[in-house]
């Protein structure tokens, strides 16, 4: 197999039903889902221990997904012959996660610095390049059409890696520091643990 083609060397390259320019906002926005891919596998490589196991199994599931929506964008929407891979599965996927973390972590009333342990940093960089992504596909969404539930599952999964960011400090017992001006930002149950 080579790994080379040679096909893009005069800066275009092929997406589904069309050939663009690699700078292509289309391109930009795949690419971007890429890069936010590598950082999630990154982030699994401090999440091997047994107390981080259902975490480290949603990212590479989460990974899965990430092909999925990079597939969907990367396709020419009108030359679609197949059925689109993101579905609502895969959000609710993510909603549940999230609703479960927020239960697990202490609750959270203002804004917080990125950090903390390693996982939990590496995951804060991937939330950041998940919103990165998200921007991109909003402004790719006002030159083409695209399937619309890849950008409702990037807006989740950026929830998905700030709650999963925190529940790792959580179990290492590392405190998240809360950004020193920052007003109360966020509802708070009173059941909850502080």
């Amino acid at each position: 197999m080579n790994l080379y083609t040679r096909t893009g060397d005069q800066g275009q390259t092929n997406v589904i039903g069309a050939r663009v320019d690699k700078d292509d906002p289309r391109v930009e926005a795949y690419g971007t889902i890429d890069e936010l891919n590598a950082y999630i596998g990154y982030a699994r490589t401090f999440l091997t221990d047994k107390a981080f196991q259902d975490i480290y199994e949603e990212l590479e599931k989460i990974q899965h997904h990430l092909f999925d929506c990079g597939s969907d964008i990367a396709v020419v929407y009108e030359k679609q012959k197949h059925p689109f891979k993101t579905t609502e599965d895969m959000i609710r996927f993510l909603e549940e996660r999230i609703d479960h973390y927020v239960e697990e972590a202490p609750a959270l009333e203002k804004f917080i610095l990125p950090g903390g342990t390693e996982a939990a940093s590496v995951l804060h960089i991937a939330r950041t390049v998940a919103r990165r992504a998200e921007r991109l596909i909003v402004s790719l969404m006002k030159e083409v059409k695209i399937h619309h539930p890849v950008l409702i599952y990037m807006n989740r999964l950026s929830d998905y890696l700030f709650a999963a960011a925190r529940v790792v400090n959580y179990r290492l017992n590392v405190k998240d520091v809360e950004y020193e001006r920052s007003g109360k930002v966020f509802r708070t149950n009173n059941s909850k643990k502080n």
